[in-house]
């Protein structure tokens, strides 16, 4: 039981490790566009 125990634990800590290191190594930044409409409006 306290291998088991271990071993889940061992394995939350390099799911952690891994999580952190994609969010700084990982390409999370959004892609800016410019997008144009025309609209037009109705003046009376």
């Amino acid at each position: 039981m306290r291998y088991i125990f271990r071993l889940v634990l061992i394995l939350v800590i390099l799911a952690a490790i891994a999580v952190i290191a994609y969010s700084y190594i990982g390409d999370l930044t959004a892609q800016r566009i410019t997008v144009e409409t025309p609209v037009t409006l109705e003046v009376n």
